[in-house]
């Protein structure tokens, strides 16, 4: 009788949750793009195809959270994320100076307002041609979408058959996903939203500011019209500054009183 082989039962991953965990801290780690959970879940079973008792998704699941946790805590410099799509190893935003050194002038790259009107148009209409795209733009887009696609920010999904010369039809990536942390296009914001943001808001009038302000009527000459309150306001104040210019410019008024050409006296003052 053929003697049975030992195994090693250190090979096999424990199922508890918090075994599993650094099963996939290293999947997530190794792999140069977003990992999904199903993609994860599948790995793992791949690589122990001879257990009977297959990790579930709702396993999986639960180790992420706990990673998700674990590099939560500000002892780490880097955190897990689920962008792209998938999951992924994610230095923290404090860091962005220090670890855009290495990178060189390939953190300071950006898009061009071209090319992100065309990813937006693109981003929001999709499945769409060229066509449409330059016919929202009003301009030619093909330079725009040659540097998309080096970018891998857009993919080219198929043809539109019901067009005629079929045009090819564009679609965002996962590195499109990826590159602006959102997990599908489903989690863009809402134009309307975006809008809103944009929106002037009104200037705050008092309503007693107006009270006293009367309505300007126009005659069909264009003679503008003065209400009779108006009218008579206007012709007490011609009256008050008539009176002053009269007054200023009488060198009579204002004058002591003379008599004989000398100053009369006081009637209250002393006689000589």
């Amino acid at each position: 009788m053929a003697e049975i082989e030992n195994t090693d039962e250190s090979k096999f991953p424990p199922r508890e949750t918090g075994g599993l965990i650094p099963y996939i801290e290293s999947l997530i780690f190794a792999s140069d793009k977003p990992l999904a959970a199903d993609e994860i879940t599948d790995l793992i079973n791949s690589a122990f195809g001879f257990m009977e008792d297959k990790i579930t998704p709702g396993q999986i699941d639960a180790a992420l959270a706990g990673i998700v946790e674990k590099y939560n805590s500000e002892f780490y410099p880097f955190e897990v994320k689920q962008t792209g799509g998938g999951w992924q190893f994610l230095t923290k935003k404090e860091f962005h100076k220090t670890v855009a050194q290495l990178n060189g002038e390939k953190f300071l790259k950006r898009l061009s307002s071209s090319a992100l009107e065309t990813l937006a148009i693109i981003a929001y209409k999709q499945p769409i041609t060229k066509g449409e795209i330059e016919s929202i733009r009003g301009v030619s887009s093909d330079y725009s979408v040659q540097k998309l696609l080096e970018k891998e920010l857009i993919i080219i999904s198929g043809r539109n058959e019901k067009m005629p010369g079929h045009p090819l039809v564009y679609n965002t990536s996962k590195n499109f996903m990826d590159y602006f942390g959102i997990n599908s296009p489903e989690d863009m914001p809402k134009i309307r939203e975006v809008l809103a943001d944009q929106v002037i808001q009104p200037t705050l009038i008092n309503p007693a500011d107006f009270e006293q302000a009367s309505a300007l009527v126009v005659t069909d000459d264009g003679e503008l019209v003065i209400a009779e309150e108006d009218k008579g306001t206007e012709e007490q104040t011609n009256k008050e500054q008539g009176t002053n210019e009269v007054t200023n410019n009488d060198p009579t008024i204002n004058q002591p009183e003379t008599r004989n050409g000398k100053p009369e006296k006081d009637e209250q003052g002393t006689e000589e």
